[in-house]
């Protein structure tokens, strides 16, 4: 008959295996994004005020190729300046994140994309973001790409 600690000890082995070999890898994008996108926006709903929320709007954004351009451009360049979302005021500075690379990236837009309402989610490609990759541009010029796009088709 095995003791309690024998039986406790053998559950929390399991489950330390289970989650080595699961979905909860270092590299997935849930843990990429908590560990650096998620150190500001939280679980996604953002900072009332100072950073703006991505579930639901980043996949109404990445419904057309202009928003799928715009938001490799601001993970690959930052973004400064006062913004609007969800019709509140943000103002902050996002970092630029190009130590990360492009197949990464594309999995966080791709896994917040998934959690929203649009159905099928847009999907980011490694593509997509190596492309903006290759153009540097100011954190500026990126919000004035925003405000173009914003002319164009309402960004949430």
């Amino acid at each position: 008959m095995m003791s309690f600690h024998s039986t406790r000890s053998a559950f929390l082995a399991v489950g330390a295996l289970s989650l080595l070999l699961g979905g909860c890898s270092p590299k997935s994008p849930k843990n990429l994004y908590g560990s650096n996108c998620g150190i500001c926006h939280h679980s996604g709903d953002g900072m009332p005020g100072s950073v703006p929320p991505l579930v639901g709007r980043l996949d109404r954004i990445a419904s057309t190729a202009e928003g799928r351009k715009y938001l490799a451009d601001v993970l690959m360049n930052g973004v400064s300046g006062p913004i609007m979302a969800n019709g509140m005021p943000y103002e902050a500075e996002m970092p630029p994140f190009r130590y990360l690379k492009d197949d990464e990236v594309a999995q966080i837009l791709s896994w917040l994309s998934a959690r929203g309402s649009t159905q099928p989610a847009p999907v980011m490609t490694k593509e997509d973001i190596a492309a903006a990759r290759a153009v540097r541009k100011s954190a500026g010029m990126v919000a004035e790409e925003r405000e173009n796009l914003n002319k164009l088709s309402p960004i949430p």
